[in-house]
């Protein structure tokens, strides 16, 4: 009590404590309408929560109460309407989390904070990131970037819950590093909520650190003429709600009911990045530096999000990326030799340097996803809407590609699709989850091939006329239907199982549905021991564009014909048994406390799996074009194992990946006309290239034996240096961060029918950094500087040889590259 306060009550009776208000703690509020009747505030006060599996304690004889000091009551400290919407905003993420459940899966996740500290941080694709999770190893540009435990694409990306749909597969990275806030890799049988792409899904979600009107800008480049500035931007504006008064912990105060029906505002970020180097894909050659690789590529990103009542958010995504390619040429290529028939003379020209050929490749594509988000008692929905639209032109060189290959085809692909995804979740009691969805789509997609070739009859170089075009044309309209129910069952406290239906029916160039089950558990029988185990039967249907089918009959008689006597069977829908099991260990050391924060973990995990498939689906480049053709084996086996390590220690963190598998496979059995039935080969028994496919298991061209990664981070002090720290007397490493990783590869195939492998591999790159802040302001700066393959290990990713491998490809020399980023 003041001192202030004591002449008050001094001086107010009993009668008229009423009137008296002078005093904070004596003031009342009156009823409405003057009724002049006192209404208390409504205050809960609630009992400290007794801790599951503690004895309740008997009570203590009471001590004598002392008189004491009373300290001064802490104030209540303000909620800005910002940090009101950036709480709500967390709790629905949370919430939106209810819609989906990894139950028998392996999930590995990597924060915004981890990616940014890592060698070259956000200024790397997407794809090199995923590169440092279990299973997943590296590949061309051209064949994809990755693949995930030995599979060709079939990998399915989601941002918020939210599937992106197929589009048309290029070189460049699609999605901006910097709006991920994390992002898992989730392997294994999936439930049935995943459908259509199922090898591994890529989780992405949203950051949502950034919504206080702050942002950043960066400039970052280096070796091989990089150039990449960039910036990012969040914030929240149109709220109209007051600042509010933060209760103490203990006291549950029932909000204003205006605050309910006020506007909290909208979130946003925007992301922008440019990137011009000249090694836009990997150099064919061992050379430094490339020939004809320069690249332009343009990212952007925007997410917005509002609540429009107190149980519902509305979200949009929407992204672009504008991408140019000149193809690296392959110097010393002759004339005459790879076309097939040969090429003499085109236009008149009988000679050409390969060095000089002039190849280009665009890309665009634009996505945007609108949702509308509810939770309420128990209740968890999203109802989606997204499209995407993919734009890809190859512009060939006429003389030099006629010359070389035989053929110079001039290639476009569109796709432009729309649909809708909804998701329910309900929790019916302590033990049951029930989830269902849906998804529908459509996609028009057109595959337009105009090329120029030679008409000839015997085909062996001596009768070839002028050359002269020939278009082959496919437009077609695909339709992508698929419906889910599962309930997510917690037996014990131990034992949760998951078990669901799923239901898929596409209309492409061919018709096929399926129905497909799903059943996974996971067994916990100590607090930091999980086991899982999973089955799925999986349904995939061939991305459209390189299913099209090709009208080879037209090529007759002409230097691009296929070989004679060739199929052209259209693409099928893989189908395929998915059986998976592991286990996880946590083991925590170094704590003050049973459960305490200052402890340093280490998380261990083995996980095997087993696929048998039907049709499996392949694809590769069969042409001087760098874009994918589809077709199936019969049957095909994927088997492995992973095993992951992860490690924390304070500022320290570290992690290593191994997983050993193969995939083989057995007669192609659509778009048959890729392989070539009249040569025999020497190293393959005599048999031609398609009569091995037909009769021998074959591992497929993206199998790699054994794949692995690593890396670590430490941080000195967990913090930014302060001005005096960075410009003082004196050395201070805080602020710094030192960081590394690494990529091995026993070699992915090559050779005829794939019988060998390119010679294996490991990249290592280093990175530091430090974030420091300059005198009178309160935001940091950060310089980087990372180093890419320190030790400049030559290494072929692919030989050139293989099937569907037209040209080889290298691994990035070392690089040299510095960064700068400032805090707006």
């Amino acid at each position: 009590m003041s001192v202030f306060e004591k002449p008050v009550l001094a001086a107010c009776g009993a009668a008229s404590l009423m009137l008296c208000s002078s005093s904070p703690a004596l003031s009342q509020t009156s009823a409405p309408g003057g009724t002049g009747v006192t209404v208390l505030p409504q205050i809960e006060v609630v009992a400290p929560k007794q801790v599951a599996g503690t004895p309740k304690q008997k009570p203590k004889p009471h001590a004598a109460p002392q008189r004491a000091a009373s300290a001064p009551a802490a104030p209540p400290t303000s909620t800005s309407p910002a940090a009101q919407l950036a709480a709500r905003g967390s709790v629905f993420d949370q919430s939106r989390g209810n819609l989906y459940t990894t139950i028998g899966t392996t999930s590995d996740t990597i924060s915004h904070d981890t990616i940014q500290n890592l060698p070259q941080g956000a200024e790397q694709p997407v794809e090199k990131v995923l590169l440092q999770a279990p299973g997943v190893s590296q590949d061309s540009a051209a064949s994809g970037s990755l693949h995930v435990r030995n599979d060709h694409a079939n990998v399915q990306f989601r941002i918020n819950g939210v599937m992106l749909p197929d589009g048309v597969t290029g070189f460049g990275s699609v999605l901006d590093t910097s709006l991920i806030g994390s992002i898992a890799l989730v392997t294994g049988a999936l439930p049935a909520e995943f459908g259509l792409r199922t090898v591994g899904l890529v989780d992405i979600t949203t950051r949502n650190d950034i919504f206080n009107n702050s942002g950043s800008v960066s400039m970052y480049g280096g070796s091989h003429g990089t150039i990449a500035p960039s910036f990012e931007y969040g914030g929240t504006f149109g709220g109209n709600c007051p600042t509010t008064a933060t209760t103490p912990a203990y006291v549950k105060a029932v909000p204003a009911a205006s605050n309910a029906d006020c506007f909290p505002g909208v979130q946003y970020l925007f992301t922008g990045r440019y990137l011009q180097t000249s090694v836009g894909i990997e150099n064919p050659t061992p050379a430094y530096n490339a020939i004809h690789d320069f690249s332009q590529q343009e990212k952007g990103f925007a997410y917005m999000s509002a609540f429009v009542d107190p149980t519902t958010r509305v979200s949009l995504i929407a992204g672009t990326s504008v991408n140019n390619f000149e193809i690296p040429n392959n110097p010393g290529q002759p004339v005459g030799i790879l076309g097939n028939p040969p090429v003499t003379s085109a236009f008149g020209v009988t000679s050409f340097n390969s060095a000089l050929l002039n190849e280009n490749q665009s890309e665009v594509t634009h996505f945007g996803v609108l949702s509308a988000q509810t939770s309420a008692n128990g209740l968890d929905t999203q109802l989606s809407y997204f499209t995407r639209y993919n734009n890809l032109k190859f512009y060939p060189d006429p003389v030099g590609d006629l010359l070389i290959n035989g053929i110079a085809s001039s290639i476009m692909r569109n796709s432009y699709t729309n649909g809708i995804q909804g998701d329910a979740s309900y929790q019916v009691n302590s033990t049951h989850t029930l989830r269902t969805g849906f998804t529908v789509s459509g996609e028009q997609a057109f595959v337009g091939n105009s090329s120029l070739v030679e008409p000839c009859m015997i085909c062996d170089g001596t009768d070839n006329g002028s050359p002269e075009t020939i278009t082959d044309n496919v437009s077609k309209l695909g339709v992508l239907m698929g419906v889910y129910a599962q309930d997510e069952w917690k037996l014990t406290n131990q034992l949760t199982i998951n078990a669901g239906l799923r239901f898929d029916q596409m209309y492409q160039f061919v018709s096929a549905n399926q129905l497909s089950p799903r059943l996974s558990a996971t067994y916990k029988p100590f607090e930091n021991t999980t086991f899982h185990a999973g089955y799925a039967r999986y349904f995939t249907p061939p991305v459209l564009v390189e299913a099209a089918p090709a009208n080879i009959g037209l090529f007759a008689n002409t230097t691009g014909a296929p070989p004679a006597g060739q199929a052209n069977d259209p693409v099928l829908p893989e189908r395929s048994h998915y059986f998976d099991a592991g286990v996880d260990q946590k083991i925590p050391f170094g704590c003050t406390s049973p459960g305490g924060k200052d402890c340093s973990s280490l998380e261990v995990g083995v996980d095997a799996y087993y696929k048998i498939a039907q049709d499996l689906i392949d694809n590769g480049t069969f042409g001087q074009a760098l874009v994918l053709s589809a077709f199936n084996y019969a049957r095909g086996y994927n088997e492995g194992v992973e095993f992951h390590a992860k490690y924390n220690s304070g500022n320290f963190q570290a992690y290593a990946n191994v997983a050993v598998a193969q995939q083989r496979a057995i007669d192609p059995v659509s778009n048959q006309y890729l392989f070539d039935n009249t040569t025999p080969l020497a190293d393959l028994g005599g048999l031609t290239l398609f009569q091995y496919l037909q009769t021998h298991f074959v591992y497929t061209d993206h199998n790699q034996f054994v794949t692995a990664s690593a890396g670590a981070v430490y941080q000195f002090c967990g913090r930014p240096a302060t001005s005096a720290e960075t410009f003082g007397d004196g050395l201070s490493w805080c602020g710094t961060t030192l960081s590394a990783d690494m990529i091995y590869g026993s070699g992915l195939r090559n050779g005829d029918a794939n019988i060998s492998t390119v010679p294996a591999y490991t990249q290592v790159n280093v990175g530091i950094k430090r974030e420091f802040l300059l005198p009178n302001d309160p935001k940091p700066m950060t310089v980087r500087f990372d180093v890419v393959n320190l030790f400049d290990e030559v290494y072929e990713i692919r030989s050139g040889s293989g099937i569907g491998v037209f040209a080889p490809q290298f691994g990035p020399r070392r690089g040299f590259f510095l960064g700068i980023s400032k805090k707006i």
